[in-house]
């Protein structure tokens, strides 16, 4: 067992001999690659780190850090009922929203890449466009505004559906259904555009080679062929698609109001700004985001798992 252990430090200490001798030959890379290691260590790892050693801590910004252990964590999850109702929404909104915006994604960026070239260019910009036009989901608060002049009230009375305008943005039963369909219809942002050059890179003669040796059809040419070359392309998808999933906020705060009716559509990240942007509970705020952080890796290591069986 000692000579074991005495080979294994040994191999060890030469492995990191070796990894400082390519290092020091390599200074100019190392040079390059420091600025960004510099600000992602900034602007990323630094946040996280100090976040979760906030959590542990009761602050308010006008006192200094007092340490109180797992207590943020208890409250949250055993005496913050409005808190369990921002989990249940997310996870509702994750649930359904994610899994199918991801797909919608991925199948237009698949049919819009076998148009020509100028329809296709066209229809990039129209399906990318929700993405990038700021605050334009406000739109739906016109569509489904609560008195007759709502496009939707009006539609439904027109048509004798309804006697009266329904309240469609403030009654609970349908506040967060009409959230996720707005989130689904701004869903094709960047995971999409990745989709499309994903599909445009994959070389046309694995399709060629790939019918010689047995591919009999598109659904075959595309688990067999198209998915293996795309997997960067899919978990960069994916990861978007967590991310925007369990960052719900802006939305639900334009249509629904803050806070919304019974908290009906109240997230895990509205729960967040409540507390880090109006009650400056910054300890309280650090449990919630640390907790939504853990959950997001989770899911993240869930889903590359799912996508290193694509093409087997």
């Amino acid at each position: 067992m000692k000579e074991y252990v005495r080979k294994y430090f040994m191999l060890r200490r030469h492995n990191f001999q070796v990894a400082v001798k390519k290092a020091k030959r390599s200074k100019m890379c190392y040079a390059f690659l420091a600025p960004y290691a510099i600000l992602f260590t900034v602007f990323y790892i630094l946040p996280v780190v100090t976040s979760i050693f906030f959590s542990f801590t009761y602050y308010n910004i006008l006192e200094s850090p007092r340490f109180i252990g797992l207590q943020n964590y208890i409250s949250l999850l055993l005496e913050d009922d409005i808190f369990l109702i921002g989990v249940k929404n997310t996870f509702m909104i994750a649930v359904v929203t994610g899994p199918l915006g991801y797909i919608a994604s991925f199948l237009f960026a698949w049919l819009i890449n076998e148009l020509p070239r100028w329809i296709r260019t066209i229809a990039v910009v129209v399906f990318y466009a929700p993405s990038i036009a700021g605050n334009v989901f406000v739109i739906f608060s016109i569509f489904f505004r609560g008195d007759a002049y709502g496009y939707v009230n009006a539609l439904l009375m027109d048509m004798g559906i309804i006697d009266a305008p329904i309240l469609w943005l403030v009654n609970p039963t349908y506040m967060l259904p009409i959230c996720m369909v707005v989130i689904l219809w701004m869903s094709l942002g960047t995971g999409f555009l990745s989709f499309v050059a994903g599909l445009q890179g994959v070389d046309r003669s694995q399709y060629e080679a790939g019918y010689m040796y047995g591919v009999k059809n598109r659904w075959q040419e595309l688990w067999y062929i198209t998915l293996p070359n795309m997997k960067p392309m899919l978990m960069f998808g994916a990861v978007m698609a967590i991310t925007q999933a369990f960052g719900v906020c802006d939305v639900t705060m334009a249509l629904c109001g803050y806070p919304s009716t019974d908290y009906a559509a109240r997230t895990v990240v509205t729960h967040l700004f409540d507390y880090g942007s109006s009650r400056f509970e910054m300890g309280y705020a650090s449990a919630i985001a640390t907790m939504l952080f853990l959950v997001m890796i989770l899911c993240n290591k869930a889903i590359q798992s799912l996508l290193r069986r694509v093409g087997t």
